[in-house]
Formats: C-alpha cells, structure tokens, sequence
C-alpha cells in the first residue's frame, strides 16, 4: 500500500487510489480569494464524485448571498461573527453555532450592516446551490465543478496557489 504521497498527482491533492490517511490542510496552507467586495473565499475540498464540496467563507458585513436552495443537505459553522437568513431574522446564527440546512429549503444569507469585522463560517454542502431571483427563476448554479472552476480561476488571476484543494473524482 502506498503513501498519500503516492497518491498525489501533479497540480494538487487528487487521490487517484482510496484514502488510507488523514490529509491535514493548516488554515493559512490554501489562498483566500477576494469574491469581489472583500469578503474572501478558501475552497477546502472538492469531491466531484459526491457532489460535496467544502468551503470556509469570511464574509463583509452588509454581505448578502442571492436567494437561494440547495439540492442537497448543507452543514455549517460559524466561527466567528454573526449572520441569518432573510427569511428566518430572528434565528441569528454566531460564534460557535452549528446550522443543519435540508435540501431544498429557500433561504437568503444575509450579514448585518453593523456587525464588527468579518464573519466567518465553514460550509459542507451537497449537490448544487441554485440561485433564484424573486419569482423563483433559477438565475445560477453553482456545485463541485462549478467553485472548484471558479477558485482556482480567483487563484490564477489574483496570483495565488491553490495545488492543495482536496479535489476527488477529477480525470486525470
């Protein structure tokens, strides 16, 4: 049996064979990536097999992710700040909060506009993130793919390395 050396491919963490190890990513090991008003992105794991992916988000304050569902199941933590969906005000997720979202519930992720510094929360999300807009036309997808393309695009264009996602179910 080999190594999880062994089962490294050039470009990233992409096990080409079953994992028998435990693969540590330390929490300045991956870029953070800008999403455009200073909120930052860190993409951990990518399994395109299962749909899951695996992000940690620092959100802005004022920041507010569009209206939204997902196909399957969401599991998150916020680690420091605050934050709520539109739909749910008074259920106020903060440090140390663990969420469970079932698929297909509609929600829109808001952060307040006086919350002090960033909040920043972990997210394991199944199956796609389909964006709609108020009359519940699906406006934009995003999935395993789909913020594995766009991360390491942030990361190319903003001069950053991102050979350390976890990336499972890639061809080779």
């Amino acid at each position: 049996m080999g190594t999880v050396g062994d089962m490294v491919q050039e470009g990233g963490l992409v096990p080409t064979r079953a994992l028998t190890e435990a693969v540590h990513i330390g929490e300045s090991d991956l870029p953070w990536v800008d999403i455009g008003d200073g909120s930052l992105l860190q993409l951990l794991q990518a399994d395109l097999n299962q749909g899951l992916w695996v992000v940690r988000i620092r959100f802005q304050p004022g920041y507010t992710v569009a209206t939204h569902y997902h196909t399957g199941s969401v599991f998150a933590v916020t680690l420091e700040g605050s934050w709520y969906y539109r739909e749910y005000p008074d259920l106020v997720n903060t440090r140390g909060s663990y969420l469970y979202e079932p698929a297909h519930s509609v929600h829109t992720l808001t952060v307040s506009d006086d919350n002090e510094g960033v909040t920043d929360v972990w997210f394991a999300i199944y199956g796609a993130n389909v964006n709609i807009d108020e009359h519940g036309e699906v406006i934009g997808l995003v999935d395993a793919q789909a913020i594995l393309t766009a991360y390491r695009a942030l990361c190319d264009a903003q001069g950053l390395p991102h050979a350390g996602v976890i990336v499972m179910g890639e061809p080779d």
